[in-house]
């Protein structure tokens, strides 16, 4: 086939099945990547309810929607705490605080650092915390009214397990108050729906080098969709996320695992 044609019925003559079989599909790969307003029937990104950009285009790339989704709760899921996972939401956050909107943190293993953030182009005045000592249930039940609430466009939640009949009641808290959660965990629940699923995996330590003043980019880290709401093909990409303006401190984690 010398040319690849996109035929609406009013063609003479339309292509044969196989046809679009082996450089035909290269073909149409290529377009879809290169026009954003045409998608495949089983991804979402063609709808009008475009994502919120994440400020790295090649992880815009490959989320439906072309960005953050809108409205809904996302599990970020890491191996350990401070592997890249607030960078990730660097862009967000300033993009959040231009607005003029809330942004609230519960139980974070970090000391926030007031001048690293406003470095990073974030007004700690429109940063909340609740601090580490508080307990699952009103961490929670703090989760959902500010997902809820008008002023609060994002709302970060540390918290390493949650049973699925949670993560829904979420996600209609984030619906009604058209806010952004996230919530990050040591591990992905085999049950829970979030409406997007990512994946941080760090570099080995063979490929950190050492810290230091003048030491050499970090490699980058590794971001696999595990899951996305309108798309069935896990994906990922490499994206630079550590930087030297937001040194946060770690401490311990909150865990929500319900005790037998």
């Amino acid at each position: 086939m010398a040319t690849t044609t996109l035929f609406f019925g009013d063609s003479p003559k339309a292509p044969k099945a196989n046809d679009f079989k082996a450089s035909g599909d290269t073909a149409i790969d290529a377009l879809l990547a290169r026009n954003p307003a045409l998608w495949r029937g089983c991804d979402i990104a063609g709808r009008g309810d475009h994502g919120q950009p994440t400020g790295y285009p090649q992880l815009d790339a490959i989320l439906p929607g072309r960005g953050w989704p809108r409205n809904a709760v996302v599990e970020i899921v890491t191996p350990q705490w401070g592997m890249g996972e607030l960078q990730l939401l660097v862009p967000l956050m300033r993009q959040v605080v231009a607005e003029h909107k809330w942004i609230l943190w519960i139980s974070p293993p970090y000391l926030l650092n007031s001048p690293a953030l406003l470095q990073a182009g974030i007004d700690p005045g429109q940063v909340l915390v609740i601090n580490l000592e508080i307990s699952c249930k009103d961490a929670l039940w703090s989760m959902e009214k500010a997902l809820q609430a008008a002023g609060c466009g994002l709302v970060l939640a540390w918290q390493n397990w949650l049973p699925d009949k949670v993560v829904r009641r979420l996600q209609l808290a984030a619906e009604t108050g058209e806010t952004l959660g996230v919530l990050f965990q040591h591990r992905a629940s085999k049950y829970s729906q979030p409406s997007l699923r990512l994946k941080l995996e760090e570099p080995s330590p063979a490929d950190r080098p050492a810290g230091g003043r003048n030491r050499v980019p970090t490699p980058p880290t590794e971001v696999s969709v595990l899951r996305a709401r309108g798309s069935f093909r896990p994906r990922s990409v490499q994206l630079n996320l550590y930087q030297e303006s937001l040194p946060f401190a770690l401490s311990a984690g909150l865990d929500c695992h319900e005790k037998a």
